[in-house]
């Protein structure tokens, strides 16, 4: 099975339950996407990929009974165990997913298509899919805009590294026309609304490469994240702090 980024296997592997704390949800007009665009109904057999402790896998659930998480971290697994005990979690990544050709109508990648965006998860995730299937992508993306959210990049972005990222765009390069169209953009805005400590700490401290940091950097992020909540004006003092996004969704249409 193909190596997980080491800053997915020990980020998420040691901080799933504050992921699920602290990672947004995603907003009501996403299902209207799922259904009519996606094409999503109570027959069709879906994958999420990627799917981590289920945060979006949720989301899928009144759409259809017939679900399929797959994740390659064991503390992720366990976490969506728990959260989601009837739906089926498998171990797999994208360049090897435990199930037959042509046996998925969609697959759904929330958050998760940067970390393996090359062809030959295109082509894994082509395989599984029945002619006729979508590949949905989502991500939640922080509206850089206002000022405080801007310095929460600054603080954490020297820290990066290597780790695959969405704003660098790279993640666009394995569509070559080989295995989907290009991917068609539909976008939601969407607030994450909860206490500093939800939105801000648990929210940044769960973001891969800063989890994996060793105890003296993420004690740094730590403090200078606590430093702008307890100075900001927007932030100083508020029982809840309404982070803000753009949910940007994805269509990819499987080629014959």
């Amino acid at each position: 099975m193909p190596v997980v980024h080491k800053a997915a296997q020990v980020g998420f592997s040691t901080q799933a339950g504050t992921y699920t704390q602290g990672r947004p949800d995603y907003p009501d007009e996403l299902n209207r996407w799922l259904r009519g665009t996606l094409g999503i109904d109570a027959q069709s057999t879906v994958v999420d990929l990627g799917a981590g402790t289920g945060k979006f896998t949720r989301l899928l659930k009144p759409l259809t009974e017939h679900l399929i998480g797959v994740e390659p971290v064991a503390a992720m697994r366990k976490e969506f165990a728990a959260q989601l005990p009837d739906v089926h979690i498998v171990q797999g990544t994208a360049q090897s997913i435990p199930l037959a050709d042509a046996s998925v109508d969609a697959l759904v990648c929330a958050q998760a298509f940067h970390w393996f965006a090359d062809t030959t998860a295109l082509a894994e995730i082509h395989r599984v899919l029945k002619p006729g299937g979508n590949l949905g992508l989502v991500w939640n993306v922080r509206d850089e805009s206002v000022d405080w959210v801007a310095e929460i990049t600054r603080i954490i972005t020297p820290y990066e590294g290597d780790t695959p990222r969405f704003h660098t765009g790279h993640w666009r390069r394995a569509f070559d026309g080989r295995y989907f169209s290009r991917p068609e953009l539909t976008c939601f805005n969407y607030s994450h609304t909860g206490s500093a400590e939800t939105v801000i700490m648990n929210r940044f401290l769960s973001v891969s490469f800063i989890a994996a940091l060793p105890a003296a950097e993420k004690a740094v992020v730590t403090e200078r994240l606590r430093e702008l909540i307890n100075t900001h004006p927007a932030l100083r003092g508020k029982e809840t702090v309404a982070f803000p996004y753009q949910t940007q969704a994805y269509l990819c249409r499987r080629l014959s």
